[in-house]
């Protein structure tokens, strides 16, 4: 009955923080590819490849629903996995869709035309392969028309904040707002399109003002990721146990990740 939860590194914790409490019958199995990360500055092929490698291990693990907690994976891998490569019988969902449906006030699985949203100036900020991507827009299009997205690649701040520099994090953060708004100056809503961001939404949220709604993952993904098992409960797979796992160096790991979420967590070698 265990979910999977991928992640580049860390911040798809973010999501687990938040899926937790939703589903607490339910066992999560997370891995983070704490080895290659960044996922961010790396070309689509080689997320491809990554991801996949990181699925297929949580697969392993009886998680026959797999959530990519990355937004980066997401971006550049999903549609791909999806059309060519997940077999019949394993699910594997990205955390794009649940962000654009909140933003664009549908519900979870509208798939009616795309229409108008009071929502006319977004902001996105997310990873250099993310933005390079264009998920964001595309996805945006298939539920809003008539919506201006400027987006903003932070690069340096996932490393930062792997590396447990929260300071240069938060000082990247105010430089790569700075750098949107010369080029938006009012925009009515930031979208933070990295599960890495939620550990630095105070920097986003003093940078941009209080005028600005800012959008972040983990809440949203973790009520839809509830209402998709309640349509679709074949979907929670054999596995019996919760674990963290890591294709990094375990107790470092494990430290940086009882640091970020403020609870002791232990990973194990992946």
């Amino acid at each position: 009955m265990a979910v999977g939860i991928f992640d580049s590194g860390l911040g798809g914790l973010t999501v687990l923080g938040a899926v937790t409490p939703r589903l607490p019958e339910t066992p999560f199995v997370y891995l983070g590819d704490n080895a290659h990360t960044p996922y961010g500055v790396r070309d689509a092929d080689d997320i491809f490849a990554l991801t996949c490698t990181g699925v297929e291990r949580l697969w392993l693990e009886g998680c026959d629903l797999v959530i990519l907690a990355c937004n980066t994976a997401s971006a550049a891998a999903l549609r791909r996995m999806q059309e060519s490569w997940v077999p019949e019988g394993k699910r594997v969902l990205g955390v794009f869709v649940p962000l654009i449906e909140a933003l664009t006030e549908r519900q979870w699985g509208d798939n009616s035309p795309p229409r108008e949203v009071a929502v006319k100036h977004v902001a996105l900020f997310a990873t250099p392969a993310t933005v390079s991507s264009r998920a964001f827009q595309r996805e945006l299009a298939f539920r809003a028309i008539g919506v201006d997205v400027e987006a903003q690649p932070c690069a340096g701040v996932v490393d930062a904040i792997e590396q447990g520099d929260m300071q240069l994090a938060e000082a990247l953060v105010h430089s790569h707002v700075e750098a949107l708004l010369r080029r938006m100056p009012r925009p009515e809503a930031a979208v933070l399109g990295c599960t890495h961001y939620p550990l630095v939404e105070d920097a986003f949220r003093e940078a941009l003002g209080p005028n600005v709604a800012v959008y972040s993952q983990p809440d949203l993904v973790a009520a839809s990721l509830d209402d998709y098992l309640n349509r679709r409960p074949e979907m929670v797979g054999p596995g019996r146990d919760s674990l963290f796992l890591t294709t990094g160096e375990p107790v470092n790991v494990s430290r940086k990740a009882t640091q970020f979420l403020r609870r002791q967590i232990s990973f194990r070698p992946a």
